[in-house]
């Protein structure tokens, strides 16, 4: 049920094939005193973090998307996001953050995307199935990675960044399983939680077993879950199952929303996924009349 994250290897495959049929044309003298030298494209900001609790340095990616009367000093909400590499997720949903910004479907929000260095190990929890284990040399490291969320990165991005104090967090596969995980053990650490096709199945759906007592112990709040699955069918069960103790143990004043799509699979749900989220979760407020 992993998702396999091959873009950049596919990439690499392609070049090696197309390479060699593919040359640059030889500029002619006066083409080539034209030519002017390229420069790197930037669309947004990057820093490292040295991290004591994880013991290794961070590399984080930024993004700002405004709308086109949006202060460029105005503070802006923030959307945090695992899977937050350049090769990984951040390219596309910066891209849709912006569309959607532009369109006046959503808010203007700013997006920090966390780049990966051991990824199973830093969205999984505690497991007791060996089959679970066996992913990766190292799983289980959830709590360290939410520590160093909220004691390291988000103190340097409100340090960085002007913000208006309002937090999300959006992630997919094992990303949704942190997302959700956070949500039950710490609902206090963001105000909004997307999570798509999480991996609910995780320690043999234990998360989804403990969600009713967990929630039983939050107060009332105003927070938002949004949640989506696929067509991937070990999924969808353990989202279905999670979105049945919502409808009977949901805490006082928790927003939440399912969204079944059945027509995406595990690898195609991000994109349509996070456009249904960001419009419902992040839409334009409405000016009190």
């Amino acid at each position: 049920m992993q998702r396999f994250r091959p873009v950049h290897l596919l990439f690499s495959a392609l070049f090696c094939i197309i390479a060699p049929a593919v040359t640059a044309t030889p500029a002619t003298p006066a083409i080539q005193a034209q030519l002017s030298a390229a420069t790197p494209l930037v669309i947004g900001e990057s820093f490292t973090i040295a991290s004591a609790i994880l013991g290794e340095r961070r590399h984080i990616n930024v993004y700002a998307a405004r709308a086109w009367d949006t202060p460029p000093e105005a503070p802006l909400p923030v959307l945090y996001m695992p899977d937050g590499g350049v090769l990984e997720d951040f390219l596309h949903i910066a891209g849709l953050l912006q569309v959607s910004v532009a369109n006046g479907t959503m808010r203007p929000f700013r997006l920090v995307g966390i780049e990966n260095t051991q990824r199973r190990r830093d969205l999984t929890g505690p497991t007791e199935d060996a089959k679970d284990r066996a992913i990766a040399p190292v799983v289980g490291g959830a709590a360290a990675y939410r520590s160093f969320i909220r004691d390291e990165l988000m103190p340097q991005v409100r340090q960085r960044y002007r913000g208006t104090g309002e937090t999300a967090i959006v992630g997919e596969s094992l990303g949704g399983l942190f997302v959700v995980e956070t949500f039950l053990l710490e609902p206090q650490l963001f105000d909004h939680y997307l999570a798509f096709d999480p991996s609910l199945w995780w320690n043999r759906g234990a998360l989804g077993g403990q969600a009713a007592a967990l929630l039983s112990r939050q107060g009332s709040a105003k927070h938002s879950l949004y949640l989506a699955s696929s067509s991937e069918a070990g999924i969808a069960s353990e989202v279905k199952r999670l979105a049945s103790v919502l409808e009977h143990a949901a805490p006082e004043g928790l927003d939440w929303h399912v969204e079944s799509l059945p027509q995406e699979t595990h690898g195609t749900i991000y994109h349509p996924a996070a456009l249904k989220a960001f419009r419902k979760v992040f839409a334009p407020k409405m000016d009190k009349l």
